[in-house]
């Protein structure tokens, strides 16, 4: 952990007396709160995950003590296989925030992961097929890639892609209905897959 004059990452307070429980191992709070303000302010972070280069933790959630309190509110929080998600409850947002985020199931968060980086010249979910000079439609579910068909055009391959995928993630809301917020569960059901994505 990277700390100066006391802060963590050169933003965080309030942490030393909450850092870790008795056994020495730090709570679950501090190593969420300390991991978002990784991704934010470590130099070292941004460089090998640009996807973070610019986002921002709020001022309310730079002080442990009010990050620590939140938590304790939050539906989903402490709950094997969750995670603190700032992009569901609005989409693109770079601030980690009360009212940005909430906890989901990894599977959940890994719904509406979009990597720009890692696409071509076409749309999320579609690629060329060379072999049959057709563009191809494919969507990941459930951890296994699916293929959806292949197409004239690649506009033709992303509708089916999002049509597909739209429908998963409706269907994966319905899952957890029970044990997500709220927000997190409406966010999902009017999820709109955009072919600049």
């Amino acid at each position: 952990m990277k700390e100066t004059s006391g802060l963590v990452y050169g933003v965080g307070v309030g942490a030393r007396k909450y850092s870790s429980s008795v056994s020495g191992k730090h709570r679950p709070e501090y190593q969420i709160w300390k991991f978002m303000l990784r991704r934010c302010y470590s130099e070292k972070e941004r460089k090998s995950s640009p996807t973070y280069d610019d986002c921002i933790v709020s001022e309310n959630f730079k002080n442990f003590d009010y990050f620590y309190e939140w938590c304790q509110e939050q539906v989903g929080f402490g709950v094997i296989g969750f995670a603190l998600d700032k992009d569901i409850l609005i989409r693109g947002n770079r601030v980690y925030s009360e009212d940005t985020c909430v906890f989901v199931p990894k599977a959940v968060n890994l719904l509406v992961v979009t990597k720009v980086s890692c696409r071509g010249k076409y749309p999320i979910g579609v690629s060329f097929d060379k072999s049959r000079d057709k563009f191809l439609a494919m969507c990941s579910r459930g951890g296994k890639l699916k293929s959806l068909g292949r197409y004239s055009t690649p506009e033709q391959a992303f509708e089916a892609y999002k049509t597909f995928k739209e429908s998963y993630i409706k269907q994966v809301a319905e899952q957890y209905k029970s044990q997500i917020d709220p927000r997190a569960y409406k966010a999902l059901l009017e999820y709109e897959v955009n072919i600049e994505d």
